[in-house]
Order: structure tokens, then C-alpha cells, then sequence
């Protein structure tokens, strides 16, 4: 009998203790049945997405140092788009880019193109540039030229990584 007493007097704990926490924030269960996050005006929201240009004003070229512009535009978040631009092939554009993702560490730091996939062609990054969004959480991109065989990425600097951490809330009110 007394452990029955005692399981009564924990609900009635836990019980009186959300019914304290709904009242001192009325607005808790506000999210069709979810409790996170609320949807009132002084609430946290997400901080929208953000489109950012590989490289600032200098574009994507042979030479810039990407990886050192990756480590001050950071961090990057899920669902971010990086947009790449740079020149298609022309008589005055000898040197065309393209852009590729490595599976995985070892291959990005060898620049093996073997293992990797080119998601934009050299046309791609022209007029508005090609947009890659970072869309799953927690994960590593590895990014980089994969023309001249690779040289774009081992000796050009045209390569950089950047994990997609997930969406910051801000407060307001």
C-alpha cells in the first residue's frame, strides 16, 4: 500500500510541476500540439537561410584561398546556399572551373577527382553562379575545381570544406 501511495504522490508531483511550467508560460503548447518552439511574437524563431558567394568579390578563380575564406565566412548552416560564380569557357577565359564534392576527407585532401561528383560543369557558375544548399545537418561538405585533372584543387587553392551546423534561434520581445 505504501508504494502505491508513493507512485500517486510522484505523478502528483510531476503533474503539479507541468501545470506550474503551462502557467508560467502560457503560450508553451501553442505549435499545433508541439511544444517547441512556440509561436507567439516574443518567442524564439529561426534564423532564415543565407545565400553567401564562394569567395566574397572573388568569385571562384584560380589561387584565392578558399579554405581561409571558408574559416572566416563560417559557421554555415543547414539549408544555406553557397553560390559559386565564375566565367564560362571564351576566348579570353582559357582556364574554365567547374565544381565537384569529395565523399570524404582523404579524397578531398588528395584532390582524387576519381571519387568525387561534379555537381556544376564549366558553364554552371556563369550570370548568377550555381547554388549548392547545404541541406542535411551535421554534415561535412568537401568542395573544390576538378579541372586541369585536379590542379585547380591541389596547387590553385580551389578547394575548402564547411560542416552545415544546425539553424540558430533568435529571441525577440
Amino acid at each position: 500500500m505504501a508504494m502505491k501511495f508513493g507512485g500517486a504522490m510522484v505523478l502528483a508531483v510531476i503533474a503539479s510541476v507541468m501545470m506550474g511550467a503551462s502557467m508560467a508560460y502560457p503560450g508553451w503548447n501553442n505549435n499545433n500540439g508541439y511544444a517547441w518552439p512556440p509561436k507567439q511574437a516574443d518567442g524564439p524563431t529561426e534564423v532564415p537561410p543565407k545565400k553567401v558567394i564562394v569567395g566574397g568579390s572573388e568569385n571562384w578563380h584560380f589561387g584565392f584561398d578558399y579554405s581561409a575564406w571558408a574559416h572566416k565566412s563560417g559557421p554555415f548552416y543547414v539549408n544555406d546556399t553557397l553560390v559559386f560564380k565564375y566565367d564560362p569557357p571564351s576566348d579570353n577565359n582559357t582556364h574554365p572551373h567547374s565544381v565537384y564534392v569529395f565523399p570524404s576527407f582523404w579524397s578531398y585532401m588528395r584532390c582524387d577527382l576519381k571519387r568525387a561528383t561534379m555537381v556544376a560543369n564549366v558553364s554552371d557558375g556563369a550570370g548568377d553562379g550555381f547554388e549548392f544548399t547545404l541541406s542535411q545537418t551535421w554534415k561535412f561538405y568537401f568542395f573544390a575545381c576538378g579541372q586541369s585533372g585536379g590542379f585547380h584543387c591541389s596547387t590553385g587553392k580551389m578547394r575548402f570544406s564547411v560542416v552545415s551546423l544546425p539553424r540558430p534561434w533568435k529571441w525577440h520581445g
